[in-house]
This record gives C-alpha cells, structure tokens and sequence, in this order.
C-alpha cells in the first residue's frame, strides 16, 4: 500500500505544482519558496534544531505558539524549525516569531524529498500539530530514530471514517509514532481504533487551553472600538463563503432592532477580502475596512466612523484586536460544511460565543461551552439574529455567560506542561 501511495503522489507532484500556482492567482505566496516544498532548505550548519514543530496553517499555528514559546525557553533561540504549509500559517509564525526560529515550508511526502529535507535539518524530535499523519514522513523519521509526538491530536468521527477506509495503512502510519498526545478521551478512543498503541496514546487536554492573551492587541481593539462610540458590538470571525452573507443578513435584521449595532466581520481567508468588501457594499450598510482606515490614519485623516454599520477586519495576524471590540462573537466555519474554529479564544476574553451547528473539528469545546451555559449553538441567520438581539440587549446576561466561558478555559489550562513532559521525555537518538 505504501508502494501504490508513494507512486500516486510523484505522479501527482506535476499537478501539485499547477495547484500552486492556480492558488497563487488569489494568494500571490503559493508562487514564492517553491524548492521549500521539495526539501531545498538551507543547512543548519552549526545550529542543533532541538525539535522540528510542523503546523499547517494559520489554526495550528496559532495553538503552537504557546509550545514555541516553551521550547525556545527551553533550547534556546535558532534551535526550533517551524514549518507550516501554507502562506497565511507562514505569515503567522514569522509574524510572531520572527528570526529566533527557523521557518520554512513543509516538504511533500515523497521519499527523496524527505530524505533531502531531514538531511539538511536534522532535527532531534519532531512534533506535528493536531492531525497530520504523512506515512513516507513519518517511516523516514522511525528509521533515523527521530521521536515523533502528534501533539494536540484530535481525529472527528468525519476524518475517522476517512482512515478508516485505509486502516490496515493508517495502522502502519501510526506504528512509526512515539507517543499521540490527544485532545481528548474520544480522539485518543479513535486513535487506539485506528491502530495507535494504547501505551502510546495519552490524553493531554487541548493545547488551546493554554493560549497567552496578547495585552497589546487587547489594548489596541479596545481602543479602535472606542473610535466607533458607545455601542453594541459582536463579531463574526473567521467566516467563509456563504457565512458573510448569513451575518450580513443577520445584522440587518439587527440594526432594525437596534440601529446603532456595529458587525466586525473577518473572513477566515485574506483571498476573500476583496470579495467580501464588495459583498458588504452591495447590502448598502454604511462600512469601513481595517487597511483603508490604517492609510487614513497614516495619512492623518482619521474618518468620522460613529455612523459605520459594518466594519471589516481585512488584515492578518490580529483576531484579538477584533475580538477585543466586541461584546457578543459568532465564530465561523460552523454554518457551512468547514466544522468550525476556535471558540476557545472569545471565551477566554469573556465573550459569549455563538456558532452553526458543523463544529466536528472542535467537538469538545463545543459540548464544554454548551455545557457551561457559555454558549449558544444556532441553525441560520434567522437564529443568530434573534440570539444577537436577546444577547446584546441583555448586558447581565452576556457578562454571566462570558464569566462562565472565561472559567472554563481557565479551568482546562495545564495541556502545555503536560505535553512538554512527553516530548522531553523522548530521547534523541544518535
């Protein structure tokens, strides 16, 4: 099976390289560092890559961090290579880390290129985030006696059925795993299904759990809210096709209501922002975008934005400025086929968290917010506006479910520690 597969993905690999550059025409950074993808990354030279963090995108990325953090702490500056797989996980970790780790592209799971990409990096440890199982990756690290933790692990009953259509591969994948640190009991459950070894499948709790707030991002959103006035706000971040138009249609129902509400509306894509804009102007709502309102600023005119209706964050890397302006968050990928995205990060500022009902990929925040009364799971537009009247008109009840979101993140921290255990318990090998 390991043959067949290999063969398909060099048959695939001209393809994967029309992809690229199909992608590139909306996201212009599919086009750059291509020989990345292929194992071309420069040498360590003197630098000991302690451990090897990969996070695919901007979500995984974002849960690293606070492991980052922890193992530069650890090994030192220059001693950690991140790779990510696609441009916006990549303008995440340079953004927050900068120059003090190694940063590059993921190589693609073919034999040779593995082999080239270890042999230039040549990391003691290697950590994937959440629920990459890459079979030629992961055989060439067992046979170089490189310990291999998938941290964070999370595998939703959808991705299950997925393997295991394959089992007996996916079984083998996981016998080259050192230790699947899960999210919890029932993604170590599908795992140890799957075929991981039970001794080799802990539960750590989500990773998530520990994220640091970033004060100076708070600071800032609390600031540009106050630009708007005295108002209610509520957000809805990280949305795609199909849930800007739901929230639009939501919000016009709202500002019947309530006519002074504000929507600060994020797409999870920076392609879509055009897009998104256009879609915003078409309803006629009075609006404004965080990149025209940063010229303006710079250029020293400051708009007048009390009459502003929808305010559109089109700029990467700051979720918590948004969150921090509002008062009430929807979180997207729930109302179309995505399942979901963090809904711990609004509840750890003590927000109240709406979301659509696709939320398999964060299943057991789900059922934690619900169950702590921090949360409202709602089916369409219709049902997030009257949610969003109830709340933003009820300032008691937002604080109480935004109090009780904010405690149970709280209460959940300690996945961190946990999992620093493992990884460095892993001996490297010679």
């Amino acid at each position: 099976m390991r043959h067949f597969y290999t063969l398909l993905l060099y048959l695939a690999a001209p393809f994967a390289l029309l992809r690229l550059l199909w992608k590139s025409r909306q996201l212009a950074g599919y086009r750059g560092r291509i020989g990345e993808r292929f194992g071309f990354v420069p040498r360590t030279s003197g630098d000991a890559i302690a451990v090897w963090v990969h996070a695919v995108s901007v979500g995984e990325a974002l849960a690293a961090q606070p492991l980052i953090e922890a193992l530069l702490a650890r090994y030192g500056e220059r001693s950690i290579w991140v790779t990510t797989t696609t441009p916006t996980g990549s303008a995440r970790v340079i953004a927050a880390f900068g120059d003090r780790v190694h940063h590059s592209y993921a190589p693609y799971d073919l034999p040779d290129v593995v082999s080239r990409f270890l042999d230039r990096v040549r990391p003691a440890r290697f950590v994937v985030m959440e629920t990459e199982l890459w079979p030629n990756l992961f055989r060439a690290c067992c046979v170089r006696g490189i310990p291999l933790t998938i941290a964070n692990a999370r595998l939703s009953p959808r991705s299950f059925r997925g393997y295991g259509r394959v089992r007996g591969f996916a079984r083998d994948t996981l016998s080259d795993v050192t230790m699947i640190a899960a999210q919890s009991k029932s993604d170590a459950a599908r795992f140890r299904t799957l075929g991981g070894v039970r001794e080799r499948v802990r539960v750590i709790g989500n990773l998530k759990f520990d994220l640091n707030l970033p004060e100076a991002s708070l600071d800032d959103g609390s600031l540009l809210r106050a630009r708007f006035g005295a108002r209610p706000v509520w957000i809805a971040a990280s949305t795609h096709d199909g849930e800007e138009a739901a929230a639009l249609d939501a919000h016009a129902a709202l500002v019947e209501l309530q006519p002074d509400a504000l929507l600060v509306l994020v797409p999870r894509h920076p392609q879509r922002f055009d897009a998104v804009w256009s879609l915003i102007e078409d309803t006629g709502l009075r609006s404004e975008r965080r990149t025209r309102l940063a010229a303006l600023d710079k250029s020293g005119h400051a708009p007048d934005l009390s009459a502003a209706q929808v305010f559109l964050g089109d700029s990467m890397g700051e979720m918590f400025l948004y969150l921090a302006m509002a008062d009430v968050a929807f979180v997207g990928g729930s109302l179309v086929d995505v399942g979901g995205h963090n809904v711990l990060e609004p509840a750890a500022l003590g927000l109240p968290v709406l979301f659509g009902p696709q939320m398999h990929n964060f299943e057991a925040a789900r059922a934690l917010l619900l169950e702590k009364i921090a949360a409202v799971e709602v089916a369409d537009a219709a049902q997030l506006a009257e949610e969003l009247a109830v709340l933003l008109a009820s300032p008691d009840r937002c604080r109480a479910m935004g109090a009780a979101g904010a405690a149970a993140v709280a209460g959940n921290r300690g996945a961190l520690k946990r999992l620093l255990t493992i990884i460095e318990a892993q001996t490297p090998c010679e």
